[in-house]
């Protein structure tokens, strides 16, 4: 009979910590919080010290009746709830909700869910830590009062249905800047020379870039084709003779195992995951898996952490297992020390594999493919962490030929190191040979000298993962606020993303302008970054988190109270396409709507039609030429079909190649 009550937050993982706790204990969910402030109102008194008014959420009256009868029959309470803020602060929620009494409520935490990691937390409870709940109020209400006083606003001046937010006003203010610079950027046109040479006892051709003229230093800019045509013109024929050869070594470090914002990052750029899939998968590897031979376990430690800490255990868990399957060698030797800047939230560890013997092979059955894609990720990353440093033989090589100067430069793998599991970022090598033999006055023969004109290139566009490593790097924002930042983005329509790349929509610069004019503290960096700070300390027990409301609210409520006076009405014109309304003859314009874009007659309301909206792929029907088109299932699964169906009966789940 169950005598000991466990809460935890998602009901996926109740049967794990059911199965590793036993029938002495029972295990529940709360899905989430189950209190919050009022949607339909502020939900805070600003006039009497910030006090919340915090209500059940809807929906959950009888998950909350269900809790308090269980709780009424248990000796114990265990509060088990994420490993953070927002866990701390659920934990709190429930404590005040369910009306649990003080002298056998108790907080477990556990950063992974596993038998030892689980029952560890059993015999360590503790008291519900106030600061961390006290910091998550803050952060709650700051982002209330900035969204329910500002959004209003865009909703009188633009339209209904917009939205501002204290982090998210920031990264489309940091989106729309790039976007600028990006507009401004002036191309300057540039030239480089490279030299096709093969030295005496190569076969293969290495390639060396021109420097200068002998005897200069610093790379010399060529900056017309006049002048690239007339050094070509003057080496062409060579020879090429060796003035200085450099030999030496250089090593690789292994790179750091993954925090919240790199898993974000790598994801993106390996695996093409959005940051929001990438949480979704990692969350459902945390929680738990049910593997042959092990039964069900979480097999990745908790997923939202700045940190890169490995515990003991895990680090010399990792020792064995890299000098059993690997060999001495490849087992690191010292830790990595990381300067954090003071931002990293230390309680929790890196992301890692709960345990490091389940190797992405063994796992492959249990695992969707997404899931697996991504388990094997974080898997290489961690143990090429624990593992020594690449090394490479190098070769810096300076040519002469008609008082010109070239330079070459060569390296090859002596020691794989950590590249034997994970190769992501090492950089491509344009010349691997050793030029074994090779001394200085060694005569190389030109197999080709060629000029190519560039121009100077505009700065990228966001994509994902950059905007994630701006933020970090900026200090706006926590682990779990990325994700929902960019899809709050993506879904207000203020930024589209095509391919890999966010652009500023025409309704996001509109938006931003208005930000900048009547609210630049909550659209700027800095600003942001210090409230950031000042929620740490609010944790740390340094500052009172009414301090940091009092001190915020006034310049607010100010700016608030002159944009209702000072905006105009901005009309935002809808995007034109080119299909023709049948009933009336006018271009059709896109609309955006609850699940989506969709087509809509502008004449409304004296025209209501409307029909959906399909973005063409780019390519043409293989089958009959028209335009293909993306198509969606219910499901939400994208595939592409004729224009033209059902005369055309084409369908493909992958894009075809264009012209075929």
């Amino acid at each position: 009979m169950a005598n000991n009550l466990v809460i935890v937050e998602s009901p996926a993982k109740v049967n794990t910590i059911q199965k590793f706790l036993g029938s002495h204990y029972e295990v529940m969910a709360s899905n989430g919080h189950v209190r919050d402030l009022p949607k339909s109102k502020l939900g805070i008194d600003v006039d009497h010290d910030f006090e919340p008014h915090y209500i059940t959420i809807r929906g959950k009256g009888d998950l909350v009746a269900k809790l308090k009868k269980a709780a009424k029959k248990a000796d114990k309470i265990y509060l088990a709830t994420d490993p953070d803020r927002e866990g701390e602060a659920i934990s709190w929620h429930l404590k005040e909700t369910l009306g649990l009494p003080e002298e056998k409520t108790r907080r477990i935490t556990f950063n992974e869910i596993t038998k030892n990691a689980v029952k560890a937390s059993i015999k360590n409870p503790r008291d519900i830590d106030m600061a961390l709940v006290d910091a998550q109020q803050a952060r709650r209400m700051l982002d209330r009062i900035v969204g329910y006083r500002i959004s209003p606003i865009l909703w009188a001046k633009v339209r209904r249905g917009l939205s501002a937010g204290r982090v998210q006003s920031a990264a489309l203010r940091m989106i729309c800047d790039r976007e600028a610079a990006i507009e401004a950027f002036v191309p300057e046109e540039y030239w480089t020379i490279e030299a096709k040479v093969v030295f005496p006892g190569e076969k293969k051709a290495l390639t060396a870039h021109y420097h200068g003229e002998a005897g200069t230093s610093g790379r010399h800019e060529i900056k017309d084709g006049a002048e690239a045509q007339a050094i070509v013109a003057a080496v062409e024929h060579g020879p090429f003779t060796v003035s200085e050869i450099r030999t030496g070594e250089r090593t690789k470090n292994a790179p750091l195992p993954f925090t919240t914002s790199t898993l974000q990052q790598e994801a993106s750029k390996q695996l093409n995951f959005s940051t929001q899939k990438t949480m979704r998968l990692a969350q459902q590897l945390y929680e738990g898996v049910t593997v042959k031979g092990h039964g069900t376990i979480g097999l990745i430690t908790y997923l939202r952490t700045d940190s890169t800490r490995i515990s003991e255990e895990a680090a010399e868990a990792a020792h064995s297992y890299i000098e059993e399957n690997y060999g001495a060698a490849y087992t690191r030797k010292r830790e990595a020390q990381v300067n954090a800047a003071g931002r990293i939230q230390d309680a929790h560890e890196a992301i890692r594999p709960t345990v490091i013997e389940l190797a992405p092979a063994m796992v492959k059955d249990a695992l969707a493919r997404d899931q697996f894609r991504l388990y094997q990720l974080i898997w290489k990353r961690f143990v090429a962490s624990r593992m020594s440093a690449a090394v490479f033989s190098t070769a810096n090589v300076r040519l002469e030929a008609a008082g010109h100067e070239f330079t070459l430069s060569s390296s090859r793998v002596k020691f794989d190191g950590f590249l034997s599991v994970y190769t992501a970022d090492e950089e491509k090598e344009e010349n691997t040979s050793l030029l074994s033999g090779i001394e200085k006055g060694t005569k190389a023969e030109a197999k080709a000298v060629e000029a190519a004109q560039h121009f100077t290139q505009p700065p990228a566009h966001f994509t994902e993962a950059a905007l994630v490593h701006a933020l970090e790097e900026q200090g706006i924002g926590r682990p779990s606020t990325y994700a929902p930042t960019i899809t709050t983005l993506l879904a207000r329509h203020y930024v589209a993303k095509e391919g890999r790349n966010l652009f500023v929509t025409e309704l996001g610069d509109v938006v931003n302008q208005m930000m900048m004019q009547s609210f630049p503290a909550i659209v700027d960096a800095g600003f942001t970054a210090t409230m950031e700070s000042q929620l740490d300390a609010v944790e740390k027990g340094t500052i009172d988190w009414h301090t940091v409301l009092e001190n915020f609210y006034p310049d607010l409520d100010e700016a608030v109270k002159q944009a209702e006076k000072d905006l105009e009405h901005v009309t935002v014109a809808d995007e034109v396409s080119d299909v023709i309304c049948e009933n009336c003859g006018a271009n059709m314009v896109i609309k955006y709507g609850p699940h989506g874009k969709f087509l809509a007659c502008p004449n409304f309301p004296n025209c209501r039609n409307t029909k959906p909206y399909f973005e063409k792929a780019g390519i043409k029907c293989p089958k009959c030429g028209k335009d293909l088109l993306i198509r969606r299932t219910r499901k939400g699964r994208r595939y592409f079909s004729c224009e033209g169906y059902p005369e055309c009966d084409f369908m493909s789940w992958q894009k075809p190649n264009a012209g075929k």
